[in-house]
C-alpha cells in the first residue's frame, strides 16, 4: 500500500522514492564506498598525533587540504549545495571523487525549498518573531518546551495525524515519550487517543503534571469563553505507562505492557491549579546515571562536535545524549492474554535511542494491531551489531519469569540483503560519527570559531598522557568548560588531573608549539570524517527501509525537520495494507 500524505505546507516526502531494486543497488554502492574509506570513519580525532592520522591520507591530498581556510573547508568539502567552487589549487581527481561520491550517496537532508540555494537561517521561520516561541504552535503546547522540540512535535504531530487518517486509526502509541510534549500535542491538540510509554518513572510523573497544568489552563480559557470544549479535552487525555520496552520481548508482550493497568498513570480528570514551585525545576530533571533510557533528551541529537571533544570518543556520553534510567521489569506478563482486545494504532517514536527504533520497526512488521509507524532514530552508536553486541551504554534485557527471550536480533543490519553484502560492517566509531551535526560544524568553520581549536587540544593532550601512561588510551576526560579560551598548558593541567596524572607534568614547549601549528590539519581531517557521517546514516536508514520491503511493506523517508535546527531530521514512514 503506497503512502499518500496530504500536501501540507510542512510535510514533504523524500523526493526520490526508490524502488526495491534501486534500494538494493544503493546499499551495494554505500557499503563499497564506506568500506574503502573505513580507515577515515573509524579513526578517533584524539589520536591525530599518536596515530599520525594526517599521513594516512593519500599523499596527493595532503598539500591541497592543508592550505584550505576554514570557510573553504565548509564550502568545498562539507556543503553539497554550495555553488561557487573556486579552488585555491588543483585538486586531485581522487579527492574530487571522494567528495562527490559522499554527497551523491547520502540522502538529501533538506526539504526541496531549502535546496534551492537560498541562504538558510539557523532557526526556522516560525521563530523569526520570537527566538523561543514557535509562531505555528499554540501557546499551551509551548510551555516547558524548548524551541527545537516545539519544531519537532508540531511537524511530527502533523505527520502522525495524516497517517492516522490514511490508516483509519484514531489511536497512537508514543514510545519513549519523556515529559509527554509530543503526546500532549497529539491528544489535546489533534484529538487522537494516545498511550505514552516511558521507562523513567520521574518523567512519567512530570508528564502527568504537565497534562494537568495544560487542562487547568484550558479550564480558565473555557470559562472566559463560556465554551464546552473542555469536556472534549478531558476525553482525549493521554494514558501514561511507566515501562521499559524490551528489545528481546515479543510484540504480544509489548501489547500486554501497554494494557497493564497497574503501570498506567492516567492524566487527572479533576482539574486543579498546579504548584509552580513543584513544576519549576521539573523541566530539567534528570534521573540517576548508569543505565540507558528508551529515548533521547531534547538536546540528544544536536551532539555539538566541539562540546564533547574532551571526553573519550570511545565512551557513550550521557550528558548530551540519553536520559539514564533503570529498566522496568514487567512481572506477570502473559503475552497471550487480551492481546486480541487492543485497538489498531499508529506507532511513533521521536528520537528513539539505539535499538529501540529497530525494535519498534519489528513490532510494526509483526504485530497485526500496528497499522502505521513514524520512526525518528537517534544514537546510532548504541545499536547492537554482531561484531559489537554490547556497545557502551547498552542495558541488558531483564529476565522476565515465564517469558522466553526472542532469538538474538541486532539493530544493524536488520535486512537480509544488507547483512549479506561484503563490507557492510559499521564500527562503533562510524555509527557515533553519524550522530554529529554536520550543519553546525560547517557554520563554525565559516565563522572561524575559536571552538575549533579544542579538537587539537584534546589530541595534543592524548600524546602527553600516552607518553606517561602508554596503557591509558582514549581516557574519558569529559568536557572542560570554555576549553577554547584557555592556553593549552592550563587545559592540560585540568585534563591530566581527571585521568589521575600529576597536573604539573612537564610539557616540552617546543613540542607543544609544533603541534599547535597543526591545528588546521586536525580540523581538515575531522571534516573528512564528518563528510562520511551522512553516508553512514543513509546506510543505517536504508537498511531499515529494505527490511520493511523484505517484509512486504513499502516505506518512505521524510527530511521532516530543519537539519540546521534538528540534525537527526529523517522520519521513516510506513503503513500496512488492510487485509
Amino acid at each position: 500500500m503506497s503512502i499518500h500524505l496530504a500536501a501540507a505546507q510542512d510535510v514533504e516526502m523524500f523526493t526520490a522514492s526508490l524502488s526495491a531494486e534501486q534500494q538494493r543497488d544503493l546499499a551495494k554502492r554505500l557499503t563499497t564506498f564506506l568500506s574503502q574509506y573505513s580507515h577515515v570513519s573509524d579513526s578517533y580525532i584524539i589520536e591525530f598525533f599518536t596515530e599520525d592520522l594526517w599521513h594516512t591520507l593519500p599523499h596527493r591530498w595532503q598539500p591541497v587540504l592543508q592550505d584550505l581556510s576554514y570557510p573553504q573547508v565548509a564550502d568545498l568539502l562539507l556543503d553539497p549545495t554550495h555553488g561557487d567552487r573556486r579552488y585555491p589549487s588543483v585538486w586531485p581527481l581522487s579527492l574530487l571523487a571522494f567528495r562527490a561520491t559522499a554527497h551523491a550517496l547520502a540522502f538529501p537532508r533538506e526539504c526541496r525549498q531549502e535546496r534551492s540555494g537560498a541562504a538558510v537561517s539557523v532557526k526556522p521561520e516560525e521563530f523569526l518573531e520570537n527566538q523561543s516561541q514557535s509562531s505555528l504552535l499554540g501557546h499551551i503546547f509551548r510551555k516547558h518546551v524548548k524551541p527545537k522540540k516545539q519544531h519537532e512535535i508540531r511537524k511530527l504531530g502533523t505527520l502522525v495525524k495524516q497517517l492516522c487518517e490514511q490508516t483509519a486509526c484514531s489511536s497512537v502509541v508514543d514510545v519513549g515519550s519523556g515529559q509527554g510534549h509530543l503526546t500532549r500535542f497529539l491528544s489535546f491538540g489533534l484529538g487522537l487517543s494516545v498511550t505514552a510509554i516511558e521507562a523513567d518513572h520521574t518523567l512519567v510523573s512530570t508528564a502527568s503534571k504537565f497534562d494537568a497544568e495544560l487542562l487547568w489552563t484550558l479550564e480558565k480559557e473555557m470559562q472566559k469563553k463560556s465554551c464546552s470544549s473542555l469536556d472534549r479535552a478531558l476525553q482525549s487525555s493521554p494514558r501514561h505507562v511507566a515501562g521499559w520496552v524490551n528489545p528481546k520481548a515479543s510484540w504480544e508482550a509489548f501489547i500486554k505492557q501497554l494494557s497493564a493497568a497497574d503501570c498506567v498513570n492516567k492524566s487527572p480528570q479533576t482539574l486543579f491549579g498546579p504548584s509552580k514551585k513543584r513544576l519549576r525545576g521539573s523541566e530539567h530533571q534528570r534521573p540517576s546515571h548508569g543505565v540507558q533510557s528508551s529515548s533521547c533528551s531534547a538536546d540528544s541529537d544536536r551532539r555539538s562536535l566541539d562540546l564533547r571533544q574532551n571526553e573519550s570518543e570511545e565512551e557513550s556520553s550521557t550528558e548530551n545524549c540519553c536520559t539514564c534510567v533503570q529498566p522496568v521489569r514487567q512481572e506477570g506478563v502473559h503475552p497471550e492474554e487480551n492481546s486480541q482486545l487492543h485497538p489498531d494504532f499508529v506507532l511513533t517514536g521521536l528520537h528513539a535511542c539505539g535499538d529501540l527504533s529497530a525494535t519498534l520497526l519489528r513490532h510494526f512488521v509483526n504485530c497485526p494491531h500496528v497499522r502505521g509507524i513514524t520512526s525518528v532514530a537517534c544514537c546510532y552508536m548504541k545499536i547492537t551489531t554482531k561484531e559489537n553486541p554490547t556497545p557502551p551504554g547498552l542495558v541488558a534485557a531483564p529476565q522476565t519469569p515465564g517469558l522466553d527471550a526472542l532469538p538474538s536480533e541486532f539493530g544493524y543490519p536488520m535486512s537480509s540483503w544488507v547483512g549479506g553484502l561484503p563490507g557492510q560492517r559499521l564500527s562503533y566509531k562510524a555509527r557515533e560519527g553519524a550522530c554529529h551535526a554536520i550543519e553546525d560544524y560547517a557554520r563554525r568553520l565559516r565563522e572561524e570559531s575559536e571552538l575549533l581549536r579544542t579538537h587539537c587540544y584534546r589530541a595534543m593532550l592524548e600524546t602527553f598522557i600516552r607518553d606517561t601512561r602508554p596503557d591509558l588510551r582514549r581516557a574519558g576526560i569529559q568536557t572542560i568548560k570554555k576549553a577554547h579560551l584557555l592556553p593549552f598548558t592550563e587545559y592540560a593541567r585540568l585534563g591530566l588531573v581527571r585521568v589521575g596524572l600529576p597536573p604539573g607534568l612537564a610539557l616540552n614547549p617546543d613540542r607543544v608549539e609544533a603541534m599547535l601549528k597543526q591545528q588546521s590539519r586536525v580540523v581538515v581531517y575531522f571534516s573528512l570524517s564528518l563528510l562520511l557521517a551522512p553516508v553512514v546514516e543513509t546506510l543505517v536508514l536504508l537498511d531499515r527501509m529494505i527490511y520493511l520491503q523484505e517484509n512486504g511493506v513499502d516505506s518512505q523517508l521524510v527530511p521532516l525537520f530543519d537539519p540546521n535546527f534538528s540534525p537527526r531530521n529523517f522520519v521513516l514512514v510506513a503503513l500496512k495494507a488492510r487485509g
